[in-house]
């Protein structure tokens, strides 16, 4: 099989645990995009999060963003396609979260909103790693829900950032039972993400595949959490990673290393 693109997760998957890309994988993905493959992220991240890494990075043209709400190329600097969030469902699933005790983030095409007192927090929420790049990229705003309203179409995606798993999960649930026009995906080790209806990494590889004249059957993904498994489960060649969750190694027809070891690699040498 010629597989005509090669799609990649970020957190997990192409960056290492200390959110590096070893150099061994960058050699393999320029020496493929040398061949004449596209390389895509696909990323639960939106534009501002990943501004740093198409310049490292800069034989990977594309981005499917905000785990498949945003459709990037970077080479034109040009969205290809935005699915928003309703701003009624943004505000209902708002009001849901608050039952626990979360860190709100407001993602926007290319504008990541949060409140102050959590980005000072987020090692309480697990996302103490990401804390310096909040930092430098985020607009603080306490009130998350006067932002949204004074933004309508603009919110692709709203991640709530719990102190665990199991108050995760209750948020989910909770989201679920609202029947809210909303697809829910978990990530990290506390994280429920909101996109639109339908939205999903999945259909942000279809868009893209379309945009490159081929078909998801033409498509290698790699990922390794929940987030990722729409994106495995739509295209022809679906790759887990060895630090991947077994529901994610179950549905895929390869398991490569993990990402401190060189996955993405081993996964260009065995597929292209």
């Amino acid at each position: 099989m010629l597989y005509k693109l090669l799609a990649l997760d970020m957190d997990g998957t192409l960056l290492t645990s200390k959110k590096t890309v070893s150099e061994g994988t960058r050699r393999a993905l320029e020496d493929l995009s040398a061949k004449g493959v596209p390389l895509a992220f696909c990323t639960g991240r939106n534009f501002l999060e990943l501004l740093d890494w198409p310049r490292e990075l800069p034989f990977i043209r594309y981005g499917v963003l905000a785990s498949g709400a945003v459709v990037h190329d970077f080479a034109s600097n040009s969205t290809l396609e935005v699915r928003p969030l309703q701003t009624d469902a943004l505000l209902q699933a708002l009001q849901i979260a608050q039952a626990e005790d979360v860190m709100v983030h407001v993602m926007a095409v290319r504008e990541s909103v949060v409140r102050s007192q959590d980005i000072q927090n987020m090692e309480h929420y697990g996302m103490g790693v990401y804390q310096s790049m909040f930092e430098r990229i985020c607009t603080r705003e306490d009130d998350p829900a006067a932002w949204m309203c004074d933004h309508p179409g603009q919110v692709v995606k709203l991640n709530f950032y719990h102190t665990d798993s199991t108050a995760r999960d209750r948020t989910r649930e909770r989201l679920a039972a609202a029947g809210l026009p909303l697809t829910l995906a978990n990530a990290e080790e506390g994280s429920v993400e909101c996109s639109a209806q339908g939205v999903s990494k999945g259909e942000g590889l279809r868009l893209l595949a379309e945009h490159l004249g081929a078909t998801l059957e033409d498509v290698v993904a790699v990922g390794d959490s929940d987030n990722d498994s729409a994106a495995l489960q739509a295209v022809g060649m679906p790759v887990a990673m060895g630090n991947a969750s077994d529901s994610i190694k179950r549905m895929c027809k390869l398991v490569v290393a993990d990402n401190d070891h060189d996955g993405i690699v081993e996964a260009i040498e065995r597929l292209f």
